[in-house]
Formats: structure tokens, C-alpha cells, sequence
């Protein structure tokens, strides 16, 4: 999550172990750790999250987190594909927003499959 907040490809990072984000001391206060699952926009919507997705070479584009593995997935195309574009802005779904799951791996290998996605923008 620091990896993608501080990289300048991306333009918004929901994870609530980042001390900026909004609910940061509920989730600490909640969890020992704030879990594995986040999400990231990066601009240029679709076209930029579809180009960004199919880069990745270790992360698995896959549309259920029920694995071991690094994941992702693109909301706006599978999950609230049946809203309407109203309806995704007031619910925060960015066309650019790409949900991972982080699993496994090594750290260093995500953050490296990561940077060379974001490389192809």
C-alpha cells in the first residue's frame, strides 16, 4: 500500500493501514493487522486499469480472492458493472480502481510485478 501511494502513476490508495486514510484508527483498534485486501486508482480509467492489469505477471487477474495468491480485479467491469455511472460515483468506483488482494508472495516480488505494470502508463 506505501509502494502504491507513493508512486506517481497512481493517483488514490484505499487501505486502512495507511495513516491517511479515514478510517485508520477504527481498523487499528478492529485488527491486529490491517489485512491484505486494497484498492488503487490509477487515472485514465478503464483503458489505463485494463493496460496496468494485463502488465502484471505474477498477480493473477481473477474475479474471486478465495486463493493463496496475489490477485486483482477491476470493479467497475466485474462487480458493478450493473450500476450506473451515477450510482458508481456516489459509491466511490473510480473507472481506474483496481482491487488486490495481496497474498504469499513475497513482498518484493508484488511491489516489483507492480512497478513494471505501472511502468506501461
Amino acid at each position: 500500500a506505501r509502494f502504491l501511494a507513493d508512486h506517481p502513476k497512481v493517483r488514490h490508495v484505499n487501505y486502512s493501514g495507511l495513516p491517511d486514510h479515514p478510517q485508520h484508527d477504527l481498523g487499528g483498534r478492529q485488527m491486529k493487522a490491517h489485512g491484505g485486501l486494497l484498492s488503487f486508482v490509477v487515472p485514465g480509467g478503464i483503458p489505463s486499469a485494463a493496460r496496468v492489469m494485463d502488465g502484471l505477471k505474477l498477480v493473477i487477474h481473477a474475479v474471486t480472492f478465495g486463493t493463496s495468491r496475489t490477485i486483482c480485479m477491476h470493479p467497475r467491469t466485474i462487480t458493478h458493472e450493473h450500476m450506473t455511472q451515477e450510482e458508481r460515483d456516489a459509491a466511490g468506483i473510480d473507472d481506474g480502481l483496481i482491487r488486490l488482494s495481496v497474498g504469499l508472495e513475497n513482498p518484493e516480488d508484488i511491489i516489483a510485478d507492480l512497478d513494471q505494470a505501472l511502468a506501461r502508463q
